[in-house]
């Protein structure tokens, strides 16, 4: 059997602000194959984050299966909005929740990291934003899509951009896509659709880019939904929320008609992160039952009282 042992390796998780989530998950397994975690977490909820930890808040969800509790080495705040100090406007330095910490900036959390704990080999991108995500694209501003991009999808090509050249050789890095970036999936707007497509196709160059400049492979996970803090900020339709109508349609229509897990994410980027992953690199790997294979729903009423409806529930 193959063991994943990831002893000595350090990792930075970038987008960690609770215990749910696909970026806790991915940290937890890392974890638990013995990788070395740091975090990065968005600088106007680190204190939240921090508080909440040594409050014990989290501890039923770190603990691990030798029933250790999940440990990071240091939680750094971070706006990957930003590359470098220059770029944060007035308004944003001036912020209260800003003004507390001097460094938060892509290039200067990549260099403290470096300073303080030397090279890293696991780089995890578990970051998405967009202010005007409940918005149709046809109503987007032109400030709401480019503000998606930057969060969503540039800060990807920021964190290796600044990190790369302090990651060791035969490094990982992975991020997080959704399907969205290449099926229409109504409700998710602001252009995050698009942020998700660019993130793909981003993750291809880089994986020759940085595969060349760095020996680091490069690749993107396409996770199903997930009942996260973030996923039931998108919005509600007709009283029910975006999130738990994307679950209920992936659980009709998906070949493995069960609840996603997060820590199913977690463990397909453990593999993609791990030597057992050594050869791939610029892939988009879904993990998310099956659901991007389907071409239709075969819950539609389109297809009820047809015989092909009998086929959507054949028993083995």
């Amino acid at each position: 059997m193959f063991h994943i042992d990831l002893r000595g390796k350090k990792a930075f998780i970038a987008g960690i602000g609770d215990d749910q989530g696909y970026g806790w998950a991915i940290a937890k397994a890392l974890a638990e194959a013995g990788a070395e975690i740091i975090i990065g977490t968005w600088t106007p909820i680190l204190k939240i984050f921090t508080q909440s930890w040594a409050a014990g808040k989290f501890n039923e969800s770190r603990k691990l299966s030798n029933g250790n509790l999940m440990n990071y080495l240091k939680v750094y705040p971070l706006d990957a909005a930003y590359d470098s100090p220059e770029d944060v406007p007035a308004e944003i330095r001036e912020n209260k929740r800003y003004a507390e910490v001097a460094r938060y900036t892509v290039s200067e959390v990549a260099e403290d990291v470096e300073r303080e704990f030397g090279k890293i080999d696991i780089l995890v991108h578990a970051l998405a934003n967009a202010p005007e995500v409940k918005k149709p694209l046809l109503e987007t501003s032109r400030g709401g899509y480019l503000a998606a991009q930057s969060s969503s999808s540039y800060s990807f090509i920021s964190l290796i951009q600044h990190f790369g050249p302090h990651m060791n050789p035969q490094g990982s890095a992975v991020s997080l896509t959704y399907l969205a970036s290449e099926r229409v999936i109504p409700g998710y707007g602001g252009g995050m659709s698009s942020a998700k497509a660019s993130l793909e196709s981003d993750t291809r160059v880089l994986s020759w880019e940085a595969g060349r400049k760095w020996n680091v492979r490069v690749n993107v996970i396409s996770a199903g939904p997930l009942k996260s803090r973030a996923a039931r900020a998108i919005g509600h339709t007709g009283g029910v929320s975006f999130i738990d109508q994307m679950i209920a349609f992936s659980q009709a229509n998906a070949p493995l008609q069960k609840d996603l897990e997060a820590e199913e994410i977690g463990q397909a980027a453990l593999f993609l992160l791990s030597p057992l992953a050594s050869a791939i690199s610029g892939v988009t790997l879904y993990v998310d039952n099956g659901l991007h294979a389907m071409g239709i729903a075969v819950d539609s009423p389109a297809f009820q009282g047809q015989e092909f409806a009998a086929h959507a529930h054949l028993e083995v």
